[in-house]
Formats: structure tokens, C-alpha cells, sequence
């Protein structure tokens, strides 16, 4: 997670994947400046000479769609509109005061605090009247909004939305598509309470509340997720909640001179999704997140990666010490824990996975590709300014040398690795026995400590990134580990007072249900009574 850590960027969105979390650049939202490159990590690759590939995935015929009936103006109609900086809800205001005036009617538009910044939460007050003098103040005051059109789940679910909302209002229609916010460039691990969320609004707006993903939607029929806010005010506006002319609006789309026909288009396809919502949801069902996988399954496909990354021996490694545990909520713990150290990511797998990105980035882009590659390798990098090792951007003239890496990879381990002398190599392998000898006498744990043994399995997913960046991780990790070992490890006549998960105290059963380890709970790890290895 350094990259969004030193960008900020929101537009490093989390994918999940049968191997956990990982991240992908959202290509529709990026701003290209490449600020995550600054993250100590060789996967950021940046491609030349190419456009993204923005076809759309179906093709829809709306047909001739009825005409909603719109609202009459009583002194004014007042709209929230919000979003995210950055995707164009801005301009969705700008359209309607455009609309307004070709309708003859009057506008006043104000976009809150100035937040329409890259990723930040924007609320468009908007008022339309039948004259000017009937529109004293633009800004929407609480409980006054008659509609909300909402580009963001969180933000229209926020209470500062809630509150303008007027208890009879006609409505809304909210984008229900999953946004990340910035809290998941500090926090790898960030998820969002989206159900909670829905429920907030539903709550609000009392069945006037309409929510389907025009993000995927699109992205499946025009090919670019910038649409979206434009297919929400198509969506609103055949619900009855925009007091303006379909012809005003179509015009003003024009007159902005922004992509017009697209829009016009996201503006029909708002329209028809209202009407087929099963339809639509249909079109969009792809974008769901994918069911945890079977214990077992989950199993199969972290077997089949190390068959990949090594071969069928570390493989049967992993399989071997699996088998070792019964209880099925530590055996998939460990399950998950075991595969993040044997897969260490070294010279040849990093190589091995970069000879992917071309196959990958022509599924994406479309021209004549130039891939620069962005990496430190230790004998090539100097230590930058910030006191990181200093990346360095190799052309596709170096992919030769990712292939001979990638064959190299039998070397791993071996006396013959010449990278397995590094101060990063010996800790992995390192981490690797002492996990080994942690989890061995838990293969029975069960009861009052099973918490505690469950995350110690998974305490290597803590372990995150490369160089400087992993160091700081595995140090964290090390502290956590010495409590559960003691936990673990405590007299078991003593009065349990704190769950394993909290450790304020020591954590105690009345049983003891976990084989003894025959060793001190303080336990030294790889980096303990010594000073850490510095980055190679």
C-alpha cells in the first residue's frame, strides 16, 4: 500500500482477488501524475504511445422512451447534487443551470466549500426557479433539498446530505457503485460500511430512494466510467425529480462541447435504466464482488500459485503442514499466513510477473506499446533523497533480462542464488522457519486461546511491500507477535481478564487447550536482539 500511501491517489483502487487484496489504477479517473510511482514497489509500470481501450462491453437500443411528468416550481426547486472531485459532477450542474436558462427559467448554482478537488466529496446546491427574484440565496439550507441526485454512495449517505433533505421530498437517485475514499491510501485494510449506508438512506427518503451501479453501466455501454454522473441525471430526470425540459437539457449537453454525443447518450441510457431496473441490473451484475472461496478451494489456488512460483515441491511443502491442523478456522488461517511467506516476492518472481505486463497492458490499451519498467535493484540503486533506494526506469530493452530472472528461479534458496545473500532474502527465509516453529505446537488448539493462535496464523499478511517498506511492516509485526506468543504461553491457573484479541492483560483459560511449546513465550524473531537489516 506505499504507493497510495506517498500518492494520496484515489484513483489506486482495491481488487479483490482469490489471493487476497491487491490494487489496480482506475484508468477512467486517473489524473496521470504518476505521483504513484513514488511507492517502493516495482509493479507501477507507465505504457507510451498507446490510448486506453474504451469500447463498450454491449450494445443497448433504448428505444422510444416515455416522457416523465415534471414537477411544477412552487417559489423554487431545490437539488443536492454530489459526488466525488474529479468525475464531473461539477458539470452536471453547470448543465442544469444551462438548461434553466435555454427553458427560460432561472438558476442559482454554488459548489459547496470549494471541495471539488481530485477525490474529495462535492455538494452542488442548485435552485431553479421561474424568476430571479424568487431565488433569495443559493445555498440549499437543511431541510429544504425537494431531490437529491447522488454520484457517491458515501457522500450521499453522509449526514451533511441527510440533513438538507426535506422529510416530503420527491426523491432521489444515488449511484450505488462500491467508491473507495482516501482512508484506503492510509489503510490497506479500509472497507466501508456500504450496507449501513443503504440503509441510511432508505431510512431518510422512505421508499422514494432509486439506487442502481452506473458506474459499471458505463462502463459496459459507452466504455468509460466518467458517464456515470451524467446516467444518474438521466435517471432523475425520467423520475420526475428535475423540473426542466428533456430538450433544455439534451441542448445544454451540447453546448458544454464536453464528449456531447456520449453524454447524450449516458443521459438515454439514465433514462432506460429507471424503467428496466432488472434490466439493468443485469448488465451490471459483473461488477459484484466475488464470494469467499471455499476453504479447500482456497487452498487449491494457493497450491497452484506456488506450482507457479516455484515448483510442485514447495508446493507439497505447503500442502504438508496444512494437513497438520484440524480445527477448520486456524487450518484456513494458516492456510492463508503459510503461502504469504513461502511466496516471497525476490528478483525472479518480481521478473516473472513483469513478463505478464505486456499481455496484460494490450488487453487494456490500444496502439503501438512502449513499456518503461520503474524498479531499484539492489546493485543498480542509490539511496534518493528521502533515504529510500532510488528507482530507476528500464525500457522494454530489459525485458530480456526479466526472462533469464525468471528461469533463474530454481536458484531460490539454493547456495547458487545470488541474491540470497541479501539482509531482505535471509529475513524472509528466516520468517519462514520461525513460523514453522510457532504454529507447530498449535496444530490442536482449540478453546478459550484459539483466538489468539488464529492470529498469529495470519500476522504475515501484516508483512506488506518491499525494501524499507516491508522492514517497517515486519518490526510492527514482531511486536505483536511477542505478546501472542506470551499470551499463549501464560500460566493457565491464572484469572483470564482480556480476550487474546485485546491482550491488556494476559490472556488465560482455565484449560489448557494448546499443546505445550516447551519454549518461552518471548520468543526472539528475525529482527529481535539485534539491529534490523538494512535494505539491499
Amino acid at each position: 500500500g506505499d504507493c497510495g500511501v506517498q500518492s494520496n491517489c484515489v484513483s489506486i483502487v482495491p481488487v479483490e482477488t482469490p489471493l487476497g487484496r491487491k490494487r489496480a489504477i482506475d484508468q477512467s479517473a486517473c489524473n496521470k501524475d504518476f505521483s504513484c510511482l513514488k511507492g517502493f514497489c516495482p509493479s507501477f509500470v507507465t505504457v507510451e504511445g498507446a490510448q486506453l481501450r474504451k469500447q463498450a462491453t454491449a450494445d443497448l437500443d433504448v428505444g422510444t422512451l416515455p416522457e416523465p411528468e415534471l414537477p411544477a416550481i412552487t417559489g423554487t426547486h431545490n437539488l443536492v447534487i454530489t459526488g466525488v472531485g474529479g468525475t464531473g459532477v461539477v458539470t452536471i450542474g453547470a448543465v442544469l443551470a444551462m438548461a434553466a436558462h435555454i427553458d427560460g427559467k432561472s438558476a442559482g448554482v454554488m459548489e459547496m466549500a470549494g471541495l471539488a478537488q481530485k477525490g474529495g466529496a462535492v455538494h452542488i446546491h442548485c435552485r431553479l426557479a421561474k424568476r430571479p427574484e424568487d431565488i433569495s440565496a443559493i445555498r440549499v439550507a437543511p431541510g429544504e433539498a425537494d431531490a437529491l441526485i447522488g454520484g457517491d454512495l458515501v457522500v450521499s449517505a453522509g449526514q451533511e446530505t441527510l440533513g438538507l433533505m426535506r422529510r416530503t421530498a420527491r426523491g432521489a437517485v444515488v449511484n450505488s457503485h462500491r467508491t473507495i475514499t482516501g482512508d484506503f491510501t492510509r489503510d490497506p485494510d479500509f472497507r466501508l460500511p456500504f450496507d449501513r449506508l443503504e440503509l441510511s438512506l432508505e431510512a431518510r427518503l422512505r421508499g422514494r430512494l432509486i439506487q442502481f451501479d452506473a458506474t459499471e453501466l458505463a462502463r459496459v455501454l459507452l466504455g468509460d466510467t466518467i458517464f456515470s454522473n451524467m446516467i444518474i441525471l438521466g435517471a432523475a430526470w425520467q423520475r420526475g425529480l428535475v423540473p426542466l425540459s428533456g430538450a433544455a437539457i439534451r441542448k445544454a449537453i451540447v453546448l458544454n462541447g464536453a464528449a456531447a454525443q456520449r453524454n447524450q447518450q449516458a443521459f438515454e441510457f439514465g433514462r432506460w435504466a429507471v424503467l428496466h431496473p432488472d434490466e439493468a441490473a443485469r448488465l451490471t451484475g459483473g461488477a459484484a464482488e466475488p464470494e469467499p472461496a471455499a476453504a479447500d478451494d482456497a487452498i487449491a489456488v494457493r497450491a497452484a500459485h506456488l506450482v507457479a512460483y516455484q515448483g510442485s515441491r514447495l508446493a507439497q511443502r505447503y500442502r504438508r503442514f496444512l494437513d497438520r491442523f484440524r480445527h477448520p478456522e486456524l487450518r484456513a488461517a494458516v492456510a492463508k499466513g503459510y503461502h504469504k511467506l513461502l511466496s516471497y516476492k525476490d528478483e525472479y518472481e518480481v521478473a516473472r510477473l513483469l513478463l505478464q505486463t505486456s499481455d496484460r497492458a494490450r488487453e487494456e490499451f490500444d496502439g503501438d506499446l512502449k513499456l518503461s519498467w520503474h524498479l531499484a535493484p539492489p546493485l543498480l540503486a542509490r539511496v534518493g533523497p528521502d533515504g529510500r533506494p532510488a528507482k530507476r526506469r528500464f525500457g522494454a530493452g530489459w525485458a530480456w533480462i526479466f526472462r533469464l530472472l525468471a528461469r533463474m528461479k530454481l536458484l531460490r534458496g539454493t547456495a547458487l542464488d545470488p541474491f540470497g545473500y541479501s539482509a531482505e532474502r535471509r529475513l524472509e527465509r528466516a520468517l519462514i522457519a520461525q513460523y514453522e516453529r510457532d504454529l507447530a505446537p498449535l496444530v490442536d488448539c482449540t478453546g478459550a486461546r484459539l483466538e489468539c493462535a488464529i492470529e498469529l496464523a495470519e500476522l504475515p499478511l501484516q508483512i506488506r511491500g518491499f525494501g524499507p517498506v516491508k522492514l517497517a511492516n515486519e518490526a510492527k509485526a514482531a511486536k505483536r507477535r511477542e505478546a501472542l506468543l506470551a499470551a499463549l504461553a501464560a500460566d493457565p491457573s491464572r484469572t483470564q481478564t482480556a480476550g487474546c484479541c485485546g491482550l491488556s492483560h494476559d490472556c488465560h483459560s482455565p484449560a489448557l487447550d494448546c499443546v505445550d511449546s516447551g519454549r518461552p513465550g518471548h520468543s526472539e524473531g528475525p529482527t529481535h536482539g539485534r539491529k534490523p537489516p538494512s535494505h539491499a
